[in-house]
């Protein structure tokens, strides 16, 4: 088997950014992640890449443990992940496995946990109709994917959905931590001149607003960035890092049950949060813990930096410096 992933590698161009593993990479890798499940409930959750199904893992896992839980589950579509096909099912079908997935992973969240799923929006209302049931439902964010195939006799699809949710009104919400900075076109002043609102900078007029549940700058990983995978649906790290330092704290437990390529242990890694992510597919749990290794010595998240979130290709030219050498705004003026 080990063979089969490095050799699964292609030919990339020299400026070509994407994830590949080797043979010594892959022999060092494997033995990180955690196979064997426990014989009874743990009581300390472990920290790392879990190599195996979600819901058998779930039934071993401590209670009430988790701080937030960002769920990514495939979508209601015929989609095939390394080779594992997901078919298709009805709404009524797909509505029944989801709520089948959440009733297992519900006991280890916290009285005051967060819930984010992600959805397309064929599965958005099956996945609603689940999570009202179970959870507070507090808002619908919808994020534009700026990639996608056209069609000649439909709408392009160019947005997901993530729904928020909480387990109960007391729920962690830092607001201060994913303010977005917008570019100023007609600044205002006050009476003295003075900037009204907003600030002035080397790299231009800025003013840091509240985040609101509609994203334009989201960038799908590709080719050129080093968080880059050959996952059919990763999500970007800059996503990721909105939903985490909005929902959780310094320390908190972030669970990903569908971890893919690791965005989301990687992103709670570089946030300093605790995590664990669970993946039924050993490429990806690979890619997951090379992921998480280079964490550890660069924490940059794209389009992040200064402590807010900046519009898509609009930020200075420090962003790829580790957020703590990276300048305040004062220093910039």
């Amino acid at each position: 088997m080990i063979s089969d992933l490095a050799n699964c590698t292609t030919q990339r161009a020299p400026r070509n950014r994407t994830i590949s593993l080797g043979d010594n990479q892959v022999c060092r890798l494997t033995d990180r992640l955690i196979k064997d499940i426990p014989p009874s409930r743990l009581v300390i959750p472990p920290i790392g890449t879990v190599m195996g199904n979600c819901i058998e893992w779930a039934k071993m896992l401590p209670l009430a443990f988790v701080d937030l839980i960002i769920l990514d589950p495939p979508y209601n579509l015929d989609k095939t992940f390394n080779g594992q096909r997901f078919a298709k099912m009805s709404v009524e079908d797909y509505a029944i496995w989801f709520d089948n997935v959440v009733q297992v992973l519900k006991p280890m969240l916290k009285a005051d946990a967060s819930i984010y799923v992600c959805c397309d929006w064929i599965t958005s209302q099956s996945v609603y109709s689940v999570l009202v049931r179970h959870f507070r439902v507090q808002n619908r964010i919808t994020w534009e994917r700026e990639k996608g195939r056209g069609a000649k006799h439909n709408w392009k699809n160019a947005c997901e959905d993530i729904w928020f949710c909480t387990m109960s009104n007391d729920y962690t919400y830092n607001v201060d931590a994913v303010k977005m900075r917008r570019k100023v076109i007609a600044p205002y002043k006050d009476e003295s001149g003075k900037p009204k609102d907003w600030m002035r900078t080397q790299e231009g007029n800025f003013r840091d607003t509240h985040p609101s549940n509609f994203w334009t700058d989201i960038t799908i990983p590709f080719w050129s960035m080093p968080e880059n995978t050959d996952h059919p649906t990763q999500k970007s790290e800059k996503l990721i890092a909105k939903l985490i330092l909005a929902s959780s704290n310094k320390g908190d437990f972030v669970l990903d049950p569908f971890l893919g390529s690791g965005t989301t242990s990687v992103v709670a890694k570089k946030l300093e949060r605790r995590y664990l992510g669970i993946e039924v597919e050993e490429q990806y749990c690979l890619w997951a813990e090379y992921r998480l290794e280079q964490a550890e010595r660069d924490r940059c998240i794209q389009g992040y930096a200064d402590g807010v979130f900046w519009e898509r290709n609009s930020a200075p030219n420090y962003r790829n410096l580790p957020n703590a050498e990276q300048p305040s705004l004062l220093e910039l003026l």
